[in-house]
């Protein structure tokens, strides 16, 4: 490898770096709001996990909230017990 070759390769790195440090430059100033920009507006998400208890290793409740209804669940052993609708959020 001569003088050329390894002189090339310490310009592509430094060039390499340069443009990494200049994104990262870019990001910190403008990132959180250019994505923000970009980013289509969500619409609102219909299901909630409100609140989960762990019953024991292999057993956990869920209370899972879709369109104002609220669910309980008993999720475990490979199967889902699904009790009947808690109440309706106002």
């Amino acid at each position: 490898m001569d003088f050329v070759d390894l002189a090339r390769a310490i310009f592509a790195l430094a060039l390499t770096l340069g443009l990494i440090g200049l994104a990262a430059v870019g990001l910190r100033r403008y990132g959180p709001e250019a994505l923000a920009k970009l980013s289509a507006a969500k619409k609102e998400r219909r299901l909630a996990v409100v609140e989960t208890l762990v019953l024991d290793p292999s057993r956990r409740l869920v209370l899972v909230s879709c369109d104002g209804r609220e669910q309980l669940l008993l999720l475990g052993e490979g199967r889902v017990i699904e009790a009947s609708a808690a109440k309706e959020s106002a």
